[in-house]
């Protein structure tokens, strides 16, 4: 990226200043303030900020900084009597003052470079430098450290498309429109964001856009203590990497939805998770339709083949299938394909971890599950299978903290009813029958619950002797599927025989299930 001002074209890239056509000399550190300066146009940079910056955080006097400062204005024709381009803000710091425009090199936009996150088929974004607003001091440099955290935890994210930190950070202010992020680099999506730092208090606030129209997908507002800035940044990466994990395959379903007759292998998959968390019959019967068109359209899509395991075992565990048996051999067969195909997929993972869930092999199931929270610890839907398999174990505790962590990285997730339903059955185990009826009830009532989710508030609410209340539940469940009993509820949940997996069978046989 170069930015051009007055007379002067300031190349980024060639680390290089031109002025009227002519290269000027420059000392490493004048470079680096005037490129701090003028990619922050919008915003006053504090001293302590361009300390950080340009000179790693040593200690520096005002003579040194004050030098740097007149040799940056005399480089681009300024002075401190006019201060047409830099002006000071006594006791603050400097800012830009000059009109800047953009010019992206000719050869960002060849077909070299354009396509390249297009090409993939992939969902593709890029995160952009967040502005700043407000006296940041020392703080200053979050605006750029929030970002490049998103960006190395999104790139975990296997199955979508990150934009390199060096091409995606010379969008900044006016530049940052998305169309204009789209025609450089021809993503779906960008991320931006705003921090705002006010005494002790920061707020970030961070949203995503469909670069196509400029809608807005999601946005999300974080507040902290400013003070405990390095433990924020944490904080915030985690929790939006893990809502995009979720927005932004609801917003390529649409996409897919908008346009069924062109359907590519990424939209299918896509438009197949959509139906998939429906967990009804027909959603389970249309995901597997679509997941094998994906597959069909392109053969080594590891994440179609995990897709497909996932709807087999929705069909075996919630028996919409007439042979579970069948059913779960065909869950397992595309579990080992997808693994096979791309083994440091966490979604690939998972599913392996969930087959040996639904055969009742419960320690074999925890090695992956847990390969696929270290491939990506954002992955809630990882930690809720932990927080499952560890309940059924029979260590409530740990299966407490994983459903815990689990609604706390993604509060709207399509499985959310299955993380309060674990929550429930990790105090019922331990004999807290009062919060395994409160867990419970919150479970059957969340969005998408089954009817063997309603079987865990019967059951909970039995434990706690509330036995009409349980009766009512246990109703609504066989209204929708007749047939279930108690031993359907244990071969969906196979706890380790012993005293939890007893009192649980004497609330089915007080229930009369």
């Amino acid at each position: 990226m170069i930015y051009a001002f007055d007379d002067c074209q300031l190349d980024l890239g060639a680390h290089e200043l031109t002025r009227a056509g002519r290269p000027v000399p420059l000392e490493r550190q004048v470079f680096a303030l005037l490129e701090l300066l003028v990619a922050n146009s919008d915003r006053l940079v504090s001293r302590d900020e361009i300390v950080d910056r340009v000179w790693g955080g040593r200690i520096v006097s005002e003579a040194a900084l004050s030098s740097r400062i007149k040799s940056a204005r005399a480089a681009i024709g300024d002075d401190g009597g006019a201060q047409r381009l830099i002006r000071t803000h006594h006791g603050l710091g400097f800012r830009f003052v000059g009109e800047t425009r953009v010019l992206v090199p000719a050869s960002a936009a060849t077909p070299d470079h354009t396509p390249s996150a297009a090409s993939t088929g992939r969902p593709s974004i890029a995160v952009l430098p967040f502005s700043l607003v407000g006296i940041a001091g020392s703080y200053g440099p979050i605006a750029d450290a929030l970002p490049h955290d998103l960006i190395v935890e999104l790139s975990r994210l296997r199955w979508l498309f990150v934009i390199a930190r060096g091409s995606s950070f010379q969008f900044r202010g006016a530049e940052a429109a998305p169309d204009k992020v789209r025609a450089a680099l021809g993503v779906g999506y960008c991320l931006s964001g705003v921090v705002e730092i006010t005494g002790a208090r920061l707020t970030v606030t961070v949203e995503l856009c469909d670069t196509d129209d400029g809608h807005v997908v999601w946005c999300e507002t974080y507040r902290e203590a400013v003070d405990a800035v390095h433990e924020v940044r944490g904080r915030i990466a985690r929790a939006a990497v893990a809502a995009l994990e979720l927005q932004i395959p609801l917003a390529e379903a649409q996409r897919a939805m908008a346009a069924p007759q062109s359907l590519d292998a990424w939209a299918a998959f896509h438009l197949g998770l959509h139906h998939l968390f429906r967990f009804d019959h027909d959603g389970a019967d249309r995901a597997v339709a679509l997941f094998e068109q994906a597959i069909a359209r392109e053969p080594s899509f590891a994440r179609a083949h995990a897709g497909l395991s996932f709807a087999h075992f929705e069909r075996a565990f919630l028996k919409f299938a007439p042979d579970r048996a069948a059913t779960a051999g065909l869950a397992r067969r595309f579990a080992e394909q997808s693994v096979e195909l791309d083994p440091l997929d966490p979604f690939c993972n998972l599913v392996m971890g969930r087959i040996a869930w639904l055969t009742g092999d419960l320690e074999s199931a925890l090695p992956w599950l847990d390969r696929a929270v270290e491939l990506n610890p954002n992955f809630a839907q990882a930690k809720y299978s932990k927080a499952a398999i560890r309940t059924l174990m029979g260590d409530g505790e740990d299966g407490r903290s994983l459903a815990d962590a689990a609604m706390e990285l993604s509060p709207l997730d399509p499985l959310r009813y299955g993380m309060l339903g674990v929550r429930s059955l990790s105090h019922a185990i331990v004999g807290e029958a009062e919060q395994a009826a409160l867990w419970g009830e919150r479970a059957a009532r969340a969005p998408r619950a089954h009817a063997l989710i309603e079987l865990v508030a019967a059951v909970a609410h039995g434990l706690n002797g509330d036995v009409d209340r349980g009766r009512a539940w246990a109703a609504s469940a066989l209204a929708r599927q007749p047939a279930l009993r108690a031993a359907d509820f244990f071969e969906a949940f196979p706890f380790r025989r012993g005293a939890a997996r007893e009192r649980i069978a004497e609330a089915f046989r007080r229930l009369a299930i």
